[in-house]
């Protein structure tokens, strides 16, 4: 989610201001703004909904692993070998499908999650260049990235950037996405495997 931005005017007049010392620069705090622009915190909460939704499905998936291992944990001693050993093999095959989903709905919600970002950053780009220019500043930094250690506050442009960005590109915000602004959607860790049955036949 971290960038390094810096807006660049690389003309005589920038050359020769440089020359002198008359440098003005600014930064910008590009995770908050991607916090408090519209377009984010809504894509923050799409983004949490579809988390939650595919952990509830693997959740329940998980629980029925969890019982049927149960199952065979108090049959097993009842079964064949042939039996137990067919039985725990399914077991064992669902289980691995199981986490192999998780996976999955990890990388995916990862994927979708640097997309919408790389859309709302891309439309940033020109925003900040607008204000620097408008500015007068000769450079620009994100504030994270750029190795910040201290700026004064009169050099922060994040809430213009914000103030700009949500003028020109309104999104409806639902109450929830305000109240939690926008808090990144947990990521999906991999399905802890139920353990082996007790009678399960050694492998």
């Amino acid at each position: 989610m971290r960038r390094s931005i810096a807006v660049l005017f690389l003309s005589a007049a920038l050359v020769s201001s440089v020359a002198h010392a008359d440098v003005k620069l600014g930064y910008v705090d590009l995770p908050r703004a991607l916090l408090e622009v519209s377009e984010g915190q809504v894509a923050k909460s799409k983004l949490k909904n579809e988390m939650d939704k595919k952990k509830a499905e693997l959740d329940g998936e998980q629980a029925k692993l969890t019982d049927d291992k149960a199952v065979l944990d108090k049959q097993g001693a009842m079964m064949s070998e042939e039996v137990r050993t067919q039985k725990f093999t399914e077991w064992q095959k669902r289980l691995y499908e199981v986490m192999q989903k998780a996976q999955k709905v990890q990388v995916d919600l990862q994927d979708k999650e640097r997309t919408e970002l790389k859309k709302i950053f891309e439309k940033m780009d020109p925003i900040i260049a607008a204000i620097a220019q408008r500015e007068g500043l000769t450079m620009v930094f994100e504030k994270t990235d750029s190795g910040l250690v201290y700026a004064p506050p009169s050099l922060d442009l994040t809430n213009e950037l914000v103030r700009t960005y949500n003028e020109k590109y309104p999104a409806k915000v639902s109450a929830a996405a305000q109240g939690t602004k926008a808090a990144v959607a947990p990521k999906p860790g991999p399905v802890a495997a139920p353990a082996a049955p007790k009678d399960a036949p050694k492998q």
